[in-house]
Order: C-alpha cells, then structure tokens, then sequence
C-alpha cells in the first residue's frame, strides 16, 4: 500500500470540514497537512488546535502548514514549508521531528535534503484545477526526482484513484491528495488507501 497525505482546503468540502478530518482520520489517512492558505495566524491556530485534537492517538499524522510560530505555540511536532520559507526559519526547524518540504525542482530537491527535510513533495505531477494553466511536470520528471532524493518523495497533483500507480511505479513513496481527499467518501478513500 502506498502512503496517502491529505493536504486540506476547507472551500472544498462538501460537508463540514472537521467532519471529513473525522473522517479522513476513521479512513486512516497516513497524514493531514493543515494547508489553509486563506487563514490570518490567530484563525489558523484555532483550527489546527481542532484538527490536532481529532488526530491526537490516532494512526494519522497532524502536519502544520506554513505558520512555523503557530506550530511551536502549539506544541506540534510537525510541519511542512516551502523551502525558501524552510531557509528563512532554518534555526528553528529542529524544534520539530517531522519536516517537510515542498519541491518543484532538482535544485530544491537538494536545498530540502540539506535543511534536514525528512520528506519532500513534488508536483505538480497530473493537470489540477488548483494549478489551473500551468503545465504538468509529468511521470518523467517525477522518476528523475525520485531517483535523486536521498529521503521519501510524495507525487502531488491531480492525483486520482486512476493514476495514483503510475506515480507508486515512478518511485514516489506516496501521493498527495486535495480536491478527492475534501471531497470523497469513506467508501472511495478507503479504495484509494487500498491500490498498490
């Protein structure tokens, strides 16, 4: 089975939104990155104290996105950056066992690896309303990637239960998923969890 991240965005939700995090959680989604771009700091962490508790002694992982001083007022053990934002709080990111980083290029492969990133994104790999006009990376690029990364790679983009192998074939240690993941139903993210 593959690894399977969750990366939010509650606009998306056909139902409430800490409702399909219950339900990602009971669907034992390996992660949930709280990716809520929209958000000013103080809106931010009282979501992430909900979505930290839901996951709190389950089998899925509670990752804080971008608001680095949030997370350390929190508590949380884990967060995810982009890398320039990753090299700006560099002195920092020891405070938290799990780090990830979001990639787009060899060359950020690398910076990630040398920060300390114990896992990369990279993307977009498939079309995606959320890169709307930008042209996919493509299977290709994500194999080079993979073949470089020294640490897991997780494919993101456009990843569907209809393409979700190629990316596992690739090399990549996991997919990302938004719009399905907001979306879906236990039936539909359970399948998904479920394809090698």
């Amino acid at each position: 089975m593959c690894k399977l991240i969750v990366v939010t965005n509650r606009k998306l939700c056909k139902r409430d939104f800490l409702e399909q995090i219950r339900l990602l959680v009971e669907c034992n989604a390996d992660a949930i990155v709280l990716r809520e771009k929209d958000l000013n700091a103080k809106e931010y962490q009282k979501l992430a104290k909900d979505v930290l508790a839901i996951c709190k002694g389950s089998k899925t992982k509670c990752i804080l996105h971008q608001f680095l001083p949030v997370a350390k007022d929190l508590m949380a053990d884990a967060i995810h950056l982009s890398v320039p934002d990753a090299i700006r709080y560099r002195k920092e990111l020891s405070s938290f066992a799990l780090k990830g980083m979001s990639t787009h290029s060899v060359e950020q492969l690398q910076k990630a690896q040398e920060l300390g990133a114990d896992y990369v994104f990279y993307g977009h790999i498939f079309t995606t309303d959320c890169k709307k006009g930008l042209k996919p990376r493509g299977i290709t690029a994500l194999q080079q990637i993979c073949k470089e990364a020294q640490i897991p790679v997780y494919a993101i983009g456009g990843i569907s239960s209809e393409n979700i192998k190629e990316v596992i074939q690739a090399g990549a240690a996991g997919a990302c998923i938004m719009s399905f993941g907001m979306q879906a139903s236990k039936e539909e993210l359970l399948q998904l969890k479920g394809i090698k």
